[in-house]
């Protein structure tokens, strides 16, 4: 059983249901997002910087150092694409919040021909038409029961998802640091950036967590960032691109479930065709296209 979950595809298989079950547990804990985002990035860099200890893993600084302000940008766009994602948990159900999340990908192959001159192909341009359809059946436009706060959540989704798309692409160019290594540097400069924020947005409210609070908190910081992203890039090293990318949808599947069967929040039918519509075109954009098709960056951060 060991020998088996050490394999590159349960580690990811493990990794994507873990990161599709973070929404309850953010729900859980009582200070502001900002708070939520800093401490997680504080937990997890503390957790792979002991790894990096007891392995004895050094980060090559004088080879990367061109590339230093590249990781800054992304873990900053990693810290406040958190916050986004939190708040957007706040206003609109988990499955809803998740699926305005997951447009990233989209985002990405309308940037990719812009910033990288890659030709956008039909199969592009049809998953682009038929995930922004499903945007908006996931806004719910025309549906008059559909309140402020529900479409707030989507647009908070939708922030994060622009942020998420900006940490793929910067990401795309860092090309000479290591999986972890590169986490590792981007949750330490998400942690530089959140700390004056969450300071200047409330200050720090720990005190006002309660039992239950605490370890939410922990199973965050600790479980979902630290020991799943360690996971999950352990896997991306073994794993083909597009085996990834495909198993990564397990995630926001594994989210919708919660939601809907735990959690017990409603999905009508136009929101639950309209997650159709993003996950599985946008699935189909990461594909194998035909030969001389472009591709969209594959291997994505997870939430």
């Amino acid at each position: 059983m060991v020998k088996r979950f050490r394999s590159p595809r349960a580690m990811l298989v493990f990794s994507a249901i873990a990161f599709g079950t973070i929404g309850p547990f953010v729900r859980r804990i009582a200070v502001s997002s900002g708070e939520v985002a800093l401490y997680r990035a504080v937990m997890a860099a503390a957790l792979i910087g002991l790894y990096f200890l007891v392995t004895g893993q050094r980060i090559p600084f004088r080879s990367i150092r061109r590339e230093l302000p590249l990781l800054l940008l992304a873990g900053i766009a990693m810290g406040f694409n958190w916050i986004l994602l939190f708040e957007a948990y706040k206003y609109t159900t988990i499955s809803v919040a998740t699926l305005s999340y997951y447009f990233a990908p989209v985002i990405v192959t309308v940037a990719c021909p812009v910033l990288f001159r890659e030709k956008m192909t039909v199969r592009q341009a049809v998953c682009f038409a038929m995930s922004t359809l499903g945007l908006v059946l996931i806004t719910g436009v025309g549906d008059t029961s559909a309140g402020g706060q529900h479409l707030l959540g989507i647009g908070l989704g939708l922030g994060a998802a622009c942020l998420y798309a900006t940490v793929i692409l910067l990401n795309k160019y860092i090309r000479n640091v290591d999986g972890i290594h590169r986490t590792f540097l981007q949750f330490l400069a998400a942690a530089l950036v959140l700390a004056p924020y969450a300071a200047m947005t409330g200050g720090f409210t720990l005190h006002a967590l309660d039992g239950t609070g605490w370890l939410c908190l922990l199973t965050v910081g600790i479980f979902h960032t630290g020991i799943v992203y360690c996971l999950y890039f352990s896997a991306l090293r073994e794993l083909p691109g597009q085996q990834a990318a495909i198993l990564s949808y397990i995630d926001p599947l594994t989210a919708v479930v919660i939601s809907v069967l735990v959690l017990g929040e409603t999905l009508t039918l136009p929101q639950a065709l309209g997650g159709l519509l993003i996950l599985g075109f946008t699935l189909w954009n990461e594909s194998s296209p035909p030969s001389g098709e472009g591709r969209a960056p594959k291997r994505r951060l997870p939430n």
